[in-house]
């Protein structure tokens, strides 16, 4: 029988795993209901001799359409790229550890926001030109931070999740205000975490509230904004990047999937989930169909068709098509997920 605590101390030992074959399934459709998409691996144009990556960590669509892509490649941090898959741009700010893309739109006008887990946090124009870097002296940041989300004041919130396991919450100015959450490898204690990978600000309800993941223990957590734990979502064998909400839905990136009969986290078995307003999981392109029981709780998932390796992150952009990009994946760009 799967015991829950037994695999959330086990999950942390197992990561390291085997990277399957990448199969090609160019044009297969896959997702499930209104989510389905045609896989388009050829997508990206740029030319891996000139601009080469090793990851691609996290895409983001800016206002004007054009698409963001941060990769940890030291030559070029950031790609810039048309829905077409056309390369339009690059520029890097010589920094290992790229890792979290946030972009915020400020009286009109968008702004980057880049985490290394090295600990550098900048806030920069489209053009890469730096306009606020958060102070790494002293005791009050976060050691190997993963992500940022910009409240509607302009509040940062940091998200320690190769570190400490906290949340950082600054001005908008860069002055520290508090921090919560925390390491915790017990089920029972809720809104702690193990892994807090990502973080976003989830404004489908009255109240806007951060939604944090909690990868090892396959949960979403979410906190009010002033950082009070609010609830938890626990999708077995989803061990999620990210969240990334548009309109209604929130999207992640599966990093890590199982094997029937072994609820650890393997390498090689990656698929995005899409999640509805009530959190319940309404597609999975590249798993077997989601289903939940009477409860309402999700089934475990298991990846289906090897369209992905490692899914890090996932780009939702103005018509609804997907982009998926990987970790240890051979370098490759992301592939493209047309919405049908």
């Amino acid at each position: 029988m799967f015991n829950r605590r037994n695999f959330i101390q086990t999950a942390a030992l197992a990561l390291p795993g085997i990277c399957l074959a990448d199969n090609s399934f160019h044009g297969d459709i896959i997702g499930h209901g209104d989510f389905k998409y045609r896989v388009d691996k050829k997508w990206c144009k740029a030319e891996p001799s000139t601009h080469p990556v090793n990851n691609c960590h996290e895409m983001v669509q800016v206002p004007d359409g054009r698409l963001f892509l941060f990769t940890d490649h030291p030559k070029n941090n950031m790609l810039i790229l048309s829905t077409e898959g056309e390369l339009l741009n690059s520029w890097t700010l010589n920094t290992k550890g790229a890792h979290g893309l946030t972009v915020n739109v400020e009286c009109d006008v968008p702004f980057l926001y880049l985490t290394y887990t090295s600990g550098r946090i900048v806030k920069t124009d489209l053009n890469g030109n730096i306009i606020l870097e958060l102070d790494r002296k002293g005791k009050l940041k976060p050691t190997n931070p993963t992500e940022t989300a910009i409240s509607e004041n302009g509040d940062i919130y940091v998200i320690d999740g190769y570190g400490s396991q906290f949340i950082y919450q600054y001005n908008s100015m860069g002055q520290f205000i508090r921090k919560f959450g925390g390491k915790s490898t017990q089920p029972v204690n809720k809104g702690k975490f193990m892994q807090a990978h990502g973080i976003a600000l989830d404004t489908r309800y009255k109240e806007p509230l951060l939604v944090c993941t909690a990868r090892l223990r396959n949960e979403f957590h979410w906190y009010t904004l002033s950082g009070k734990y609010v609830r938890s979502v626990y999708l077995p064998g989803v061990y999620m990047s990210r969240p990334v909400i548009d309109g209604d839905f929130l999207y992640s990136g599966v990093c890590f999937g199982t094997y029937e009969n072994d609820f650890r986290g393997w390498q090689g078995r990656g698929y995005i989930v899409i999640l509805d307003r009530d959190n319940k999981v309404v597609s999975a392109p590249g798993a077997h169909q989601p289903k939940h029981d009477e409860r309402g709780q999700l089934q475990h998932l298991y990846q289906e068709k090897k369209v992905f390796k490692n899914v890090h992150d996932v780009c939702v952009d103005s018509n609804g098509n997907l982009y998926g990009c990987q970790w240890s994946a051979g370098k490759v760009y992301p592939y493209k997920l047309h919405k049908i």
